[in-house]
């Protein structure tokens, strides 16, 4: 039962969290288009899942893309916030073809992350490979953590 329990809070968060990010999508971009909300929310039809992972040396951003060609991926670093947009076009019907359920989002896409002040946004690189985009941000020296031997007298 405690495994159950702890499913079903894991998942909440999840839900949670990513209603925050639409959320904040929606306001970001109608404070940067200066629009109205319903105007947000037809700027993007569709978010790609992300992982966030910080190592000793960067953060990383992994954005799934599946379906997407690279020429159609955007990336900007505007005000200390990195943006990845782009669009995936939905496949044309073939003659004698008939969708009978079609689950996958088309349209354009975007997602936004603030660019933490221990890294520097304007060094960011990317690659896409696989249907994933990795985006790297290099930490500056500062924030990278240093061993310091002690000696023992």
């Amino acid at each position: 039962m405690d495994l159950m329990r702890a499913l079903a809070d894991r998942n909440t968060l999840r839900e949670l969290e990513n209603m925050s990010d639409q959320l904040n999508r929606i306001f970001t971009r109608q404070t940067m288009s200066g629009g109205r909300g319903d105007q947000a929310l037809a700027s993007a039809d569709w978010a790609p899942l992300v992982d966030v992972i910080e190592t000793d040396s960067d953060f990383q951003i992994l954005a799934e893309l599946p379906g997407v060609e690279k020429k159609d991926v955007k990336l900007s670093v505007e005000d200390n916030v990195l943006t990845i947009s782009g669009r995936r076009d939905q496949e044309s019907e073939e003659r004698g073809k008939r969708v009978h359920r079609a689950e996958r989002p088309y349209g354009s896409f975007a997602r936004s992350f603030t660019v933490p002040d221990s890294a520097d946004g304007q060094k960011a690189t990317a690659e896409f490979k696989n249907g994933i985009l990795k985006v790297r941000l290099p930490k500056s020296e500062k924030a990278r953590p240093k061993s310091i031997d002690v000696e023992v007298k």
